[in-house]
């Protein structure tokens, strides 16, 4: 007897004709994405490649919210972001979205603690002590809670970023470049506690890198370049 196959984990992320220009000092615009299309399923970990200058932070601005495309849907847990508010979608982004920055945005004044407790202030949730400590606990700084950020080495500042970014439970982290900042030997132990954080969380995962030693531990690679179509739509026109 045959058994039903397993179901398709839901779509977590789908870009539908996503694109992004800006205006220059003349009045022209310059187009830098293009996207007709792009999906990632829940749980799913994805690098995005490209070079310096290729457009990876503003795609990651326009996923995350922080910035709106010119034209173009951005499904997120099933919500398309661009038709909410900026307070909406700064709101949505709290609860839904978590975000590891390459220069980790840590807050000097704040312990590592404190750090991932504000960031659960953010959303509609309950500032919920025990998932900090724990989660703190789970990237290896248990005994680091209340150390301030000057106290912290450069991996350990993060791995606060990355327990910060799952505070809320999201349904999808972004990193851009989260190994830029650490020495080559600490990169890999900073996407292991990624791709392990997010797999234990059901998280979907896209990372965006230049690096190629970084992008060869992943399944799934994408290149920016392939997705992009922007230079033949602006050279069509």
């Amino acid at each position: 007897m045959n058994q039903p196959a397993p179901e398709k984990p839901p779509v977590v992320l789908e870009l539908q004709g996503v694109r992004k220009s800006y205006l220059l000092p003349d009045g022209s615009r310059l187009p830098v994405l293009n996207i007709p299309h792009f999906t990632m399923l829940q749980g799913e970990q994805v690098v995005l490649m490209g070079r310096s200058g290729s457009g990876k932070s503003t795609l990651l601005h326009i996923i995350s919210g922080i910035a709106r495309p010119d034209a173009g849907k951005v499904i997120v847990d099933g919500v398309d972001i661009t038709q909410l508010s900026e307070p909406a979608r700064d709101l949505f982004r709290a609860e839904r979205i978590g975000y590891v920055f390459q220069t980790f945005n840590l807050l000097a004044g704040f312990t590592a603690l404190e750090n991932v407790l504000l960031a659960m202030s953010f959303g509609r949730r309950r500032a919920d002590e025990k998932r900090a400590v724990d989660l703190l606990t789970r990237v290896g700084l248990n005994h680091r809670l209340d150390h301030r950020p000057s106290a912290l080495s450069v991996g350990e500042q993060q791995r606060v970023a990355v327990a910060r970014a799952l505070a809320n439970r999201p349904k999808l982290l972004l990193a851009d470049e989260p190994t830029a900042s650490v020495d080559v030997g600490h990169q890999k132990q900073i996407i292991d506690l990624l791709r392990t954080t997010c797999e234990q969380e059901q998280v979907a995962l896209l990372l965006v890198t230049h690096s190629p030693e970084v992008a060869e531990q992943f399944e799934r690679i994408e290149e920016l370049e392939e997705l992009n179509q922007v230079e033949t739509s602006s050279a069509a026109s």
